[in-house]
Order: structure tokens, then C-alpha cells, then sequence
């Protein structure tokens, strides 16, 4: 039976406090950015622009960025990657970069995600948003800004559903 972690409320809090905290870290908000990995990253993305927007009284680009092929499991994984659009429509060359996924374990799809954006420009910064992190880290990478931490079980999964997709707004533990 999954645990619900975060409701529709909390998430909304946490993408709040996570927005105010990207707009006290970054002074030059015209030089911010908001990227979110595909799917969820997408959604939270821009989520987090609608609150900055709010802040700043100015609009936050928002991209996409799909890293099924910068994957370093591509090999094991090529049958199962779905490939969704990486849409980027602004240069990043000398942004701040403010990278946005649902879901931090490991770390290699960020690892991914890093590599995808060389393709882009090269950022002044980058800066990691994640809804949740689960830990279990497998490289040194680490989020700026966590919308909530959540210990979990080698044998647990994070699972995170968005009113985008036809449901409601919640993030549930799962035990497999």
C-alpha cells in the first residue's frame, strides 16, 4: 500500500518555498533559466516559472530536455527509452541554468541531464531543483534546492503523479 508523502497542498508549498529560495540565490533573475527533465521536470518547471514570474514581475524561460540518449545505461536500456522532445528555446550560454526533476536517487540521470545541456551552450551556472530526493546517491552530485527529503529502502520507489497527466497532485512511497 503506498504512503502518501506529499498531497496536492504540500507540493504546492514546497514548489513555493523552492521558488523563493531560487529568487534569493539568484539577484539577476533576467540571467535565470528554468530546464526540466523529461516528464516530471517538465511539469515543475514550469510549476517553479509561475511562482518566479510572481517574485520577479517578469517572465522565466522554461525548456525541456529529454536525456533518454545521454543515458550511461543505454546499452541495457535502448528498448525501454522513450524518447519525448527536448525543446529549448533560448540560448543558455552564460545563464544561470536552474535544472528541475521530480525525482533525485542516484544522480545519473542529472549526470545525463549535464551532458544533454553541452549541446546547448555553455551556462554560467547550474543550479539542481528537485521535488524529492531519496538518496541512495551513486554519484557526487547534489540539489540546490529539495522540496522535501524522503529516506528510502533500496527496495522502496518514489512515485510522483501530476494533474497534467489526468490525475491528481500527490508523491507516494512504494514498497516493491
Amino acid at each position: 500500500m503506498p504512503t502518501v508523502v506529499l498531497n496536492a497542498a504540500a507540493m504546492k508549498r514546497a514548489l513555493t518555498r523552492i521558488a523563493h529560495e531560487i529568487a534569493e540565490r539568484n539577484e539577476n533573475s533576467a540571467e535565470v533559466v528554468l530546464t526540466g527533465i523529461q516528464r516530471g521536470g517538465v511539469f515543475l518547471a514550469r510549476r517553479l516559472a509561475a511562482i518566479l514570474q510572481t517574485i520577479w514581475n517578469h517572465p522565466v524561460p522554461v525548456g525541456e530536455l529529454d536525456v533518454g540518449m545521454h543515458r550511461d545505461d543505454l546499452d541495457r536500456q535502448a528498448s525501454n527509452i522513450k524518447m519525448l522532445p527536448t525543446i529549448i528555446p533560448f540560448d543558455i550560454t552564460g545563464k544561470t541554468v536552474i535544472l528541475v526533476d521530480d525525482v533525485l536517487f542516484s544522480g545519473r540521470t542529472t549526470r545525463a541531464a549535464l551532458d544533454a545541456l553541452n549541446d546547448f551552450g555553455r551556462p554560467r551556472r547550474i543550479q539542481l531543483a528537485v521535488l524529492v530526493d531519496r538518496g541512495h546517491r551513486e554519484l557526487p552530485i547534489k540539489a540546490d534546492f529539495v522540496g522535501k527529503n524522503v529516506p528510502t529502502a533500496t527496495g522502496e520507489r518514489i512515485d510522483v503523479h501530476f494533474q497534467e497527466e489526468g490525475g491528481g497532485d500527490e508523491v507516494a512511497l512504494v514498497k516493491t
